[in-house]
């Protein structure tokens, strides 16, 4: 709903221009978007429209601005290259870098998978999912590597996404995640249940809350192999297959168990003194990693029009091979 705001005017706005006297008594609106707002009839000074925004005001009394909703603008297309591993008429299946964020949003306007897919698919990407998600039905994080399907008309919108907000439980959906640990869990898998939610202290986090709070989240996980002193040893390698698929679900849910990946500094913040007991070779490439250890390395669904189970596998990342040998694996 557009919002309207009213500036009573003072005996010194008077002889000043309108523009002038809106940028300064409404500095939460730029200049710029003042000057569009006179410009589109927006404006009214005591009541009559006004569109000149030099206009020097002079017996008016107050100021009347209608302000429309913001509306996002349309991404662009981008020549960014693409990892295809898949691709028809319905969907096309990506395997991410990381480093590369999924749609566009505050800081990120522009070099985004969102960008590079209306170049590659043209008019054919959908649109449902709000203008700046076209095609996306769920999303990595920007430094999560791994496998990603995009539908690219509404019926396999529809289709994908009920299979997403299914999380798999009526039907073939499966997510699998490789990603490197501190420490060593105390058996060979395990499944954490512990409900998400923005945390209260920074928002762009999130926080195991308690039950009856945010919303459910559920993380399988097994542990693949160990590294340094088997006594106490200082990484492993885990597969997190995901019963929901919450925002960091598993970079949290892991952290709470007491296992944070390598790393992650948002998450895991707390082991950073451990780094110093990684040998040297690990040190390096743990530095060059750059990022939290987590691969999106397994991707199954039911193909939207034909219902055929697809499955997809991707190869662990160079930086994150890297890592594993230097631990030891």
């Amino acid at each position: 709903m557009p919002s309207t705001i009213t500036v009573e005017l003072a005996p010194e706005d008077r002889g000043e221009r309108l523009d002038r006297v809106l940028a300064r008594r409404l500095p939460d609106l730029s200049r710029s978007r003042l000057k569009a707002l006179i410009l589109d009839g927006q404006v009214q000074l005591d009541g009559a429209p006004v569109d000149d925004p030099g206009l020097k005001l002079k017996s008016a009394t107050a100021v009347t601005l209608i302000v429309p909703d913001a509306v996002d603008p349309e991404p662009k297309a981008e020549n960014i290259p693409l990892s295809i591993v898949y691709e028809d008429e319905d969907l096309i299946v990506i395997d991410k870098p990381a480093g590369l964020v999924v749609h566009p949003g505050a800081g990120n306007e522009t070099g985004t998978l969102v960008n590079a897919l209306i170049a590659h698919c043209g008019d054919t990407l959908s649109g449902i999912g709000g203008v700046k998600r076209p095609g996306i039905v769920h999303r990595l994080d920007k430094d999560t590597s791994g496998l990603l399907v995009v539908a690219k008309n509404d019926a396999a919108h529809q289709a994908l996404s009920a299979q997403f907000a299914d999380h798999g439980r009526t039907g073939p959906l499966e997510r699998a995640y490789r990603a490197i640990v501190w420490g060593k869990p105390d058996r060979a898998s395990g499944t954490i249940e512990a409900n998400l939610d923005r945390s209260t202290h920074a928002r762009d986090k999130m926080a195991v809350v308690r039950e009856g709070r945010g919303r459910e989240a559920i993380t399988h996980w097994a542990l693949e192999e160990s590294f340094g002193d088997p006594k106490a040893p200082i990484a492993s390698l885990v597969t997190c297959r995901l019963e929901t698929g919450r925002t960091h679900q598993i970079r949290v849910h892991m952290a709470h168990s007491g296992h944070p990946l390598l790393g992650d500094a948002t998450y895991g913040s707390g082991f950073k003194t451990k780094e110093r007991h990684l040998p040297e070779a690990a040190k390096e490439a743990l530095k060059r990693l750059n990022r939290q250890a987590l691969h999106a390395a397994e991707l199954g669904f039911a193909h939207p029009r034909t219902r055929e189970f697809m499955h997809f596998e991707s190869p662990l990342p160079q930086d994150f091979e890297d890592l594993l040998t230097a631990l030891g694996g």
